[in-house]
């Protein structure tokens, strides 16, 4: 029998059932949502955890010292620069404190900073200029301003040349950054930044506490790192004052979580693909005592066991395959509806995850085709005529 055939054969038993089809394939379209479901949640959280963690900076060393005894000046970490895989040094110090303007207040996160701190952690200016060195130099009272704060004081973005109170001193809005979401993880909207000359006296600061290192590349970071270790173990007299955090290794070690989680998800997911084929084999097995009959003539009348075997395994496939598109697209539309409800994430089912899906969907389909396919085709045609 021509393989043409025994496809139209098999899909017209397939149509025949509609109603049995449809439930033998409600196991592959669940598990086929499970896993697509699954794994494209774990990429698109990973996407955006691996997004916020660049914006961090992937070259970036972050280095706080807790041993107060031993002070860090911003001119001693200004020497590091240019030495042993460093390229850049941004000290900054920080408090609360409630600023005030025109009979409003809120409080508001003050960071003193250098303008490489502006470099380094990317803070983009909306409308206004950063913190100059002229400013580091003559400790002005300028500074730049979160639109949370902005908005809490004044009711509106166009502050500039605006003055703020902090502590008992006014200061300039030079500055204001551009618009974010205040729930985000880090948000700069309630900051105020001034120049740390100047807040090392507002906030009564002057040991250098926290800094930020960016490397002269990726792959000089560890180099960086090793610099930064030995200044401080001279610096500090030991190695236990002072804590050093890669950022390279923290978004390697997110990347390892999140693959791993993956594929422990995904396979957790494709036991639900497993008992969909077990439900494939008995009702294919239910199909071949219906039609035994069926093949008895078949087989009187010149049909081989390759034939009857080839027939009943197109027809297992099929009605995985059919099962395995169905998941994807009811997983897209979920997808697309989370995208929707959650904006920022992007949820997409990956080229990768769905040829998976959709292959291990076929492979059940054979796999689970095969021994009542086999079946069918050892029938003796004079039994299977006999049958009742």
């Amino acid at each position: 029998m021509k393989l043409k055939q025994s496809v139209k054969m098999a899909w017209s038993a397939i149509v025949s059932n509609k109603m049995r089809s449809f439930l033998t394939m409600l196991g592959i379209i669940i598990g086929v949502m499970a896993v697509t479901l699954l794994i494209s949640l774990v990429q698109g959280g990973t996407g955006n955890i691996t997004e916020s963690m660049d914006e961090l900076g992937g070259d970036q060393i972050i280095v706080t010292v807790g041993d107060t005894h031993k002070k860090l000046t911003y001119h001693e970490l200004e020497e590091l620069e240019g030495t042993g895989g460093i390229k850049g040094v941004s000290s900054y110090i920080s408090g609360q404190g409630v600023a005030k303007a025109g009979g409003n207040s809120c409080d508001v996160t003050v960071f003193g900073i250098t303008p490489a701190y502006q470099e380094i952690q990317g803070l983009d200016i909306q409308e206004g200029r950063n913190i100059t060195e002229l400013d580091q130099e003559e400790r002005l009272n300028v500074c730049i301003i979160g639109t949370g704060a902005a908005t809490d004081l004044f009711g509106t973005l166009q502050v500039l040349g605006s003055s703020i109170r902090i502590k008992g001193y006014d200061y300039r809005i030079v500055g204001v950054l551009e618009e974010e979401d205040q729930a985000r993880m880090n948000s700069t909207s309630k900051n105020v930044y001034i120049p740390l000359s100047n807040a090392q006296r507002l906030l009564k600061q002057t040991a250098i506490t926290s800094f930020y290192l960016t490397a002269e590349s990726e792959d000089s970071i560890q180099e960086a790192q090793n610099t930064i270790d030995d200044y401080l173990q001279k610096k500090l007299g030991s190695d236990e004052g002072y804590n050093i955090i890669n950022m390279s290794n923290i978004v390697d070690m997110m990347n390892t979580v999140m693959s791993t989680l993956s594929l422990m998800l995904g396979g957790i997911a494709a036991i639900s693909l497993l008992v969909g084929g077990i439900g494939i084999m008995n009702i294919m097995l239910v199909s071949v005592t219906e039609r035994t009959k069926e093949i008895g003539i078949r087989k009187a009348i010149g049909a081989q066991r390759s034939d009857i075997t080839i027939q009943f395994m197109i027809e297992s496939v099929f009605i995985s395959m059919i099962g395995g598109i169905i998941g994807m697209v009811i997983s897209q539309a979920v997808l697309s509806v989370l995208n929707v409800l959650f904006t920022d994430y992007h949820f997409v089912i990956a080229p990768s995850v769905a040829v998976l899906a959709l292959g291990f969907s076929v492979g059940v389909g054979l796999i689970f085709g095969i021994y009542p396919a086999n079946k069918a085709a050892k029938l003796k045609p004079i039994n299977a005529l006999r049958f009742e």
